[in-house]
């Protein structure tokens, strides 16, 4: 079925409203007719099965009818964030596009040492807005109850002062060491907390990196004794962490 995101404001109690560049989606590439049931989530976690009613030409505006309304049950009970370390070409939208599908909550570009990629603002203003129709895209395919987030890139050590307010931080390191440990700091991990998850770039993290997230809080953990690509890294410890956190 279906899956579309639209703003609370767009919400009545027995009607729905679709408007922008999802009602030609609707119309002229899925070719709904009315009748049809959809599904939609208005960002704050409810989700509503819907038929389509009318098609409004003038207005751009698709009328939903609403059927039911029920809680959403594809958000994960925690919260995490992805400071992914700038990839090269266009390994970024792959990262965006898997983390969400795995429940990840805001994704932080993060411009680490080793990272080759430097944008300057109006570059990474035009990637941000890339990356985040790619969240949209991928939140509406897996049917989650919000679009996550991608921020502006931060620096290093804006990366770690935003980091400093979740509950849990781990950074998955090549020299990291202790599967057992690392095992014990996933298991020890309850819904509702707050955890980020620091990726370093091509090339990983420096040394210094990595000592000074372990001054602010960070765990250092291993994801195996193989060296994982850039891409790879995040969606393996978001999987983890996934089957740590599902109900």
């Amino acid at each position: 079925m279906q899956h579309f995101f639209v703003p609370p404001s767009q919400v009545e109690e027995t009607e729905i409203k679709v408007t922008g560049s999802d009602v030609n989606h609707m119309k002229n590439v899925l070719r709904m007719r009315i009748g049809e049931e959809v599904t939609v989530s208005d960002g704050n976690n409810c989700r509503y099965l819907c038929r389509v009613k009318a098609y409004k030409d003038t207005a751009e505006e698709a009328v939903l009818e609403v059927v039911r309304k029920q809680e959403n049950d594809t958000e994960l009970p925690s919260r995490i964030y992805l400071f992914q370390g700038l990839p090269k070409q266009d390994k970024m939208e792959l990262i965006v596009q898997k983390a969400v599908e795995l429940g990840v909550y805001e994704i932080i570009p993060v411009a680490a040492k080793r990272c080759v990629v430097k944008l300057d603002e109006k570059k990474a203003k035009k990637k941000t807005e890339r990356w985040q129709e790619i969240a949209r895209s991928a939140a509406k395919q897996s049917g989650r109850g919000l679009v996550p987030e991608v921020r502006d890139v931060l620096p290093w050590r804006e990366a770690l002062e935003a980091a400093k307010t979740l509950d849990v931080v781990l950074i998955p390191y090549e020299l990291a060491r202790g599967v057992e440990e690392t095992k014990e700091i996933i298991r020890n991990i309850r819904p509702g907390q707050s955890v980020g998850i620091f990726i370093g770039p091509e090339g990983g993290f420096e040394k210094e990196e990595v000592l000074s997230a372990a001054e602010t809080g960070a765990k250092a953990i291993t994801l195996g004794r193989r060296i994982l690509r850039t891409e790879t890294a995040g969606i393996a410890a978001l999987s983890l962490l996934m089957f740590q956190l599902e109900d």
